[in-house]
């Protein structure tokens, strides 16, 4: 029979191994989570860097920002060693309980096998199990390591996962149907924080409309029409659709009714087709170059190398400005969508680009409601109704013609133009 005295001091000394497993995990948990921030924080750094690399070459800032990377990768690197230092306490800390526990139990059994309180065999059992006893708390030191880890990162994932987004689609909505009427904004209030941009907006655009938001920058243009396709939700008052309030409805049948052209071109690192057909994805590919050709992006598209399987790079860098404006357009044509936004979408461009986008918008306007906002007030005279912004308000509305006879912001925002032509 094994000493009962011997398995009493194995099975008390044997968890005195999960105390520093526990003090280290916490270190280690702690550790870890800066560590995945770190990390985060040096891609950010990175992505920031290659996006803006022609500005970071034009004032020669390369030293820079290598300097700063090289400080956001020493803290992580401070950081991992931390890490590193806590995992090789662990280990450290499991094999000398294990080593003392080991050597109290040879000692005290050797004695007693001295003795003859104990036989030599038996002693040899006992040991034996002690050790295949001790070699899994090791492992577990270990795993309790990357378990810690882990747990950092997917505290970070749940972090992310958890969060509570500020536009929700209420239980039950319904689906909008066609729009057929009115866009109605009702005695809308928006604020960022604690900064109102939109105050008491009240407007009535019916369907075929085409509407041009202008003013200085920052009074909320793109606010405005970014409360839509419910990108935002006011803070007070109600946007409607055919008298259907946008919160009331699915988010997915609102959104596919409205395209959206900007002044920053968002595409894909994928081809030609994919990108004009990323909102029409059973598209056919004479539903796509029909779309390009109207677009004015056909013969451009045809000079290139796979044509439309031209992979065009991150954002469209193989394509100039006016390229890419083509080809969002062409994109928005294919959505066919009863409801436009255009915002400053040819604001980037040079004279000749430009001509050419605004003819392939001209072709994308007919037939829609269309929200145009424009920097440009020369760009906007057709427009049926022009509707002038100032910090938040809408102080003017009228024809080109008309609000250049009452003498208020519009008409100073225009000389100011023509003089600088």
């Amino acid at each position: 029979m094994i000493n009962w005295k011997m398995a009493l001091i194995s099975v008390v000394a044997l968890p005195l191994v999960a105390v520093p497993m526990v003090q280290v995990g916490r270190a280690l948990r702690k550790l870890s989570k800066r560590s995945q921030e770190k990390m985060a924080d040096i891609n950010s750094l990175l992505v920031e860097t290659f996006i803006g690399v022609r500005i970071v070459r034009a004032f020669c800032a390369e030293l820079r920002e290598v300097g700063k990377f090289k400080k956001q990768n020493h803290e992580y690197y401070r950081i991992a060693m931390k890490s590193i230092k806590r995992m090789l306490l662990l280990g450290i800390s499991t094999e000398l309980i294990g080593v003392a526990m080991a050597l109290f139990i040879i000692f005290y059994g050797g004695r007693q096998v001295i003795t003859g309180e104990l036989s030599f065999g038996m002693f040899g059992l006992f040991m034996g199990a002690l050790l295949s006893l001790i070699r899994p708390f090791k492992k577990l030191s270990q795993v309790n390591s990357i378990m810690q880890q882990a747990m950092a990162a997917s505290a970070r994932i749940y972090e992310i996962l958890d969060t509570i987004p500020t536009v929700r689609e209420k239980p039950g909505a319904a689906e909008l149907s066609e729009f057929k009427d009115t866009i109605v904004f009702k005695d809308v209030w928006f604020k960022y924080e604690q900064q109102e941009v939109l105050k008491d907006v009240n407007l009535s655009v019916r369907r075929g409309e085409m509407l041009a938001i202008v003013g200085p920058s920052g009074t909320g243009k793109t606010t405005m029409v970014d409360l839509i396709p419910r990108f935002y939700d006011p803070v007070r008052g109600r946007i409607l659709i055919d008298g259907i309030d946008i919160k009331d409805v699915t988010l997915a049948s609102l959104r596919k009714q409205i395209g959206i052209v900007t002044q920053e071109t968002i595409l894909f690192n994928d081809t030609i087709r994919a990108n004009i057909a990323y909102g029409s994805p059973s598209a056919s590919d004479e539903e796509i170059e029909e779309a390009a050709r109207n677009a004015h992006a056909h013969d451009f598209v045809m000079h290139l190398p796979e044509r439309y399987n031209t992979v065009i790079g991150d954002r469209g860098a193989k394509l100039s400005g006016g390229e890419r404006q083509r080809v969002a357009i062409a994109r928005a044509l294919l959505k066919n969508p009863p409801i436009l936004i255009l915002d400053e979408a040819t604001s980037q461009l040079d004279s000749e680009s430009e001509r050419i986008v605004q003819e392939a918008l001209d072709t994308l306007i007919k037939g829609r409601t269309v929200f145009v906002i424009a920097h440009r007030l020369s760009t906007v005279r057709s427009s049926k109704r022009i509707v002038v912004l100032d910090r938040g308000s809408i102080i003017e509305q009228g024809t080109h013609n008309e609000l250049l006879s009452r003498d208020g912001l519009y008409k100073r925002l225009y000389l100011i133009q023509e003089t600088q032509k």
